[in-house]
């Protein structure tokens, strides 16, 4: 028998009893009741149902139990088994006895993982382990995963289609696949190899994250943002997020054949993104800002000086001329900390043409602003809100928290003066990603920002598996605010051409 194998009524409805005879007009004046008979019959003695009074409330019918959940389904990944895992455990802590880790360390990866295989054959043969040879050599890479690379991750990082993997202690690791959350079969052999996995993704970029700073945010050499909170905040094992980036950057069209925008919609995205417009790119997590924004950046000149702003670098720009710049956390001391903010200052002495902060998530949308209103058209940056008049309340209180004491009316100002375009993401309930809103930021009235939607993403319906259905629509604007500013850079009858489009 193979080692490592896969583990892996209805009751008839009685007929209805034959419904009573009536009995006879002569009968005694109180009949004995008979037995309700038949489905939905009432008892023969039961009262007549009192009829609501003229005027009064109707009855509201008891509320229904919700279903009890259904349990998650497991995405096998590589059909191992709980034998695999004990056996390769065993000969893990049995490699780890014989080898010498120092010299190991001297060795380059390819010489590394051959010293490796080489003692674990050994290991195999010494304890008369039974396996087929593709058994072996799932589990040889395995354990040289383990030694050398991310462990038991290392299938989930080599997969295109995955989106989010997502660790909740050693044995509960789960992955975002269309949009959809699956419990997967990965495990880790206890929860200090999941530290020591951390340990290893975060000293990449010199961080660290232990008991003294069990909170850090890191980045994996593809561009792949990280995210650890480690115990004892983490009460059941270090919890691992990782946000992966496909290994080919998607284009616009790429997101016009998802359907995420129509192809006008997506014209005046690049005449946006061409034009040097200040752009505040909006949605909630997951709904595809990142990767957006980075759509939005290959339409950039490439004789323009970038600088971008980061706590986690993970953006992707293809011009020749970028500077990329990432926060840093306090040390050991609680010293040496720097900011978003601190970045964002800088950034104004560094001779930018463009600047792109990440996320915008605290006092530094003060200086993104004060920068996109002194010179720097075509700045970018993200935040999270649900819509372009919530991302633009965000934006008033984030400088508000701030500390500065400046009335509302001015801070209005200044966002009217700054942002030119908000452009909505959103993730909808099927788990598809949709641009719902291309908008202007016009002008105030009063104290009240006054905006004006261009595209707007309209659900439609639901086909037969449970995915929505909807349009991109033009709401009419034929000249939008920025006109002047397409004509400036020669690119009006595109984008009239576009509208144009849209409107048919």
């Amino acid at each position: 028998m193979a080692m490592f194998g896969r583990r892996t009524s209805q009751v008839a409805e009685p007929p209805a009893a034959p419904a009573g005879k009536p009995r006879p007009a002569a009968a005694a004046a109180t009949p004995k009741p008979k037995p309700a008979s038949g489905p939905g019959a009432k008892p023969a003695g039961a009262a007549a149902p009192k009829k609501p009074a003229a005027g009064a409330p109707p009855r509201v019918a008891a509320p229904t139990p919700p279903p009890p959940p259904k349990p998650v389904p497991t995405v096998e990944i590589g059909g191992r088994s709980d034998e695999y895992f004990q056996t390769k455990t065993t000969i893990f802590n049995a490699l780890i006895d014989t080898i010498d880790l120092s010299q190991l360390a001297q060795l380059d990866a390819e010489s590394a993982a051959e010293e490796i295989r080489d003692i674990v054959n050994e290991i195999i043969s010494i304890k008369n382990v039974q396996m087929s040879i593709a058994e072996q050599e799932a589990l040889l890479q395995d354990i040289c995963n383990d030694v050398l690379g991310y462990g038991p991750l290392e299938p989930l990082l080599a997969r295109d289609d995955i989106a989010d993997i997502m660790v909740n202690g050693a044995s509960r690791v789960f992955i975002e696949v269309g949009g959809k959350i699956q419990l997967t079969n990965v495990r880790f052999r206890d929860n200090a190899q999941l530290m020591n996995i951390c340990q290893r993704i975060v000293s990449q970029v010199g961080r660290r994250v232990d008991e003294a700073s069990p909170i850090c945010d890191a980045r994996l050499p593809d561009g792949s943002r990280v995210n650890v909170i480690a115990p004892p905040l983490a009460i059941d094992g270090a919890a691992l997020t990782i946000r992966k980036f496909k290994k080919d950057k998607l284009k616009m069209t790429d997101l016009i054949n998802f359907g995420s925008i129509s192809p006008e919609g997506a014209k005046v995205l690049e005449i946006i993104g061409a034009c040097r417009i200040n752009t505040l790119i909006s949605g909630g997590t997951g709904s595809g800002k990142t990767t957006l924004l980075n759509c939005l950046t290959g339409f950039i000149a490439h004789d323009e000086r970038i600088i971008t702003c980061e706590d986690a670098a993970e953006l992707q720009l293809q011009q020749p001329h970028v500077v990329r710049l990432e926060t840093r956390p306090p040390n050991l001391e609680g010293q040496g900390e720097v900011t978003m903010r601190d970045l964002v200052k800088n950034c104004l002495r560094m001779r930018p043409e463009r600047i792109i902060v990440g996320e915008v998530r605290g006092p530094e949308a003060f200086d993104l602003l004060q920068a996109m209103n002194t010179g720097h058209d075509g700045s970018m940056g993200t935040l999270h809100a649900n819509s372009p008049r919530e991302a633009l309340q965000r934006l008033e209180s984030m400088i508000t928290m701030g500390g500065y004491n400046l009335p509302s009316k001015t801070i209005r100002e200044m966002i009217v003066g700054s942002i030119d375009v908000i452009i909505q993401a959103a993730r909808l309930r099927d788990g598809s990603r949709r641009i719902t809103h291309i908008t202007e930021v016009l002008g105030t009235e009063g104290d009240t920002i006054i905006t004006q939607d261009l595209f707007v993403y309209e659900v439609t319906g639901e086909d037969e598996n449970g995915r929505l259905l909807g349009k991109h629509r033009s709401t009419g604007i034929a000249r939008p605010a920025f006109w002047d500013r397409a004509r400036y850079y020669g690119k009006e009858a595109e984008l009239a051409a576009a509208l144009d489009a849209a409107s048919e």
